[in-house]
């Protein structure tokens, strides 16, 4: 008897991702930059991957899915966005992505605000998205604080790695917050370090407490890990001249580990950030002068700095939203057949809304890719997964199967052929 209840107790504690999957005869797409696989095999065992692509075996006993006719991916990886901050961008209540009055900047941690329930979420997920890069938004100072990486699961544990980068905007965007000028504000990132650094040495009499002070105690308590080089350092820059100027930065601070944001001009600076080894999250399909540091934008630069050799992640939509990154990469293999234009292949415009940013934030052994140890977060699609045509029949997050059930599903399929009792009163007036 007692043995029985031991076996019960071990099944309910069990995980739900405690099986083996395998996902056979479709279209496998590994998400490393290579080429997809016809009639290739992916198989998930307690939320990894095992293994995937042509002649993989499937283990005794595993629950079989039939890919055959469709495509099964590493799950999108999105960033660098909002997600999961907001609800309702014109609700500022239901809006978590700027602290306008806020006294704290490099100090504020994403991660706290979080919302696994948002209708957006739910969106993204079924759409293919299993994994996110989070940031705020700078509002008072060019620290916009720490971001995130979070999961897209129905659960209520969306954090993957908290705290997992520092965001600081300089170019424009940096001279606006710290008084109307570039020299403003590397003396406002130099004047901040050099706080965090007079924090680390005396605590106890750092001056973080006033209202006229540029950093509180939490604030340069944060930056110490930048400093240290333990925390990477987003730095959302688009002119060439900036792109350079920031390369500098490991000059002054050896340990500082840099990532690039928008790099829009990054194409002309492209050996001076290949050289540094400085990986890049930029926008996939930015060809107009939407600003004064965007007069250089053109549709080939993530095609250029990735033949330069910089490794390069798609950001969402430029600077924060989460809709339509497919429809980017997908956009990054037609413009290799333009001619004079420089795209990618298919395995590599792949890669950069999947792998990439993975590798870009130091995440590649763990998500990004369906390569053998990694999460095991898989989305099965009805055809080419870059075609507008095409969506998710399913998806699994660390090897458990996801709702694929969405408000903006059930509204389509609420009012596509609608009776008399499902239309609102207010359709009757």
């Amino acid at each position: 008897m007692k043995a029985l209840l031991l076996a019960a107790a071990a099944l309910i504690a069990a995980p739900v991702s405690a099986q083996t999957i395998a996902i056979t005869g479709g279209t496998v797409a590994i998400g490393d930059g290579s080429q997809p696989i016809p009639g290739g095999t992916v198989v998930i065992r307690d939320g990894r991957v095992v293994a995937a692509g042509g002649g993989v075996a499937v283990p005794a006993g595993a629950q079989i899915v039939d890919a055959t006719g469709k495509w099964v991916t590493p799950g999108i990886v999105a960033g660098i966005g909002s997600l999961g901050l907001v609800d309702v961008g014109g609700v500022q209540e239901s809006n978590d992505s700027r602290a306008r009055t806020s006294p704290f900047n490099a100090g504020l941690d994403v991660s706290t605000a979080i919302n696994p329930n948002g209708v957006i979420i739910g969106n993204e997920r079924a759409g293919g998205v299993t994994r996110a890069i989070v940031a705020d938004d700078a509002a008072g100072s060019i620290f916009a604080g720490q971001g995130a990486i979070i999961d897209l699961g129905d659960d209520p544990d969306p954090v993957t790695r908290p705290r997992a980068f520092q965001y600081v905007e300089l170019g424009e965007g940096g001279a606006d917050r710290a008084g109307g000028s570039r020299p403003a504000a590397y003396a406002m990132l130099f004047d901040a370090f050099a706080q965090a650094a007079d924090f680390r040495r005396n605590p106890a009499g750092f001056d973080g407490r006033s209202t006229d002070s540029l950093l509180k105690r939490a604030d340069a308590e944060a930056l110490l890990p930048v400093l240290d080089g333990k925390m990477p350092l987003v730095v959302h820059v688009e002119r060439a001249s900036d792109i350079r100027q920031v390369l500098t930065l490991p000059r002054r601070y050896p340990a500082l580990k840099l990532i690039l944001a928008g790099a829009a001009e990054g194409w002309m600076v492209a050996p001076e950030i290949a050289a540094a080894r400085v990986p890049v999250m930029a926008s996939a399909i930015a060809d107009l002068p939407a600003s004064f540091e965007q007069l250089a934008a053109t549709e080939s630069n993530v095609g250029r700095m990735t033949r330069a050799g910089i490794t390069v992640g798609v950001l969402a939509d430029g600077r924060g939203g989460e809709h339509g990154v497919t429809q980017f990469a997908g956009n990054l293999v037609a413009i290799a057949k333009v001619p004079g234009a420089t795209g990618l292949d298919w395995g590599q415009a792949f890669a950069t809304i999947t792998s990439k940013p993975a590798q870009v934030m130091g995440m590649d052994g763990e998500i990004g890719s369906l390569r053998a140890g990694r999460r095991a977060d898989v989305v099965l699609w009805d055809g080419d997964p870059l075609e507008l045509s095409s969506a998710p029949v399913s998806v699994w997050i660390d090897g458990r199967a996801q709702p694929m059930s969405s408000r903006q599903r059930r509204l389509r399929d609420r009012y596509l052929t609608p009776g008399e009792s499902d239309l609102p009163k207010a359709y009757s007036r």
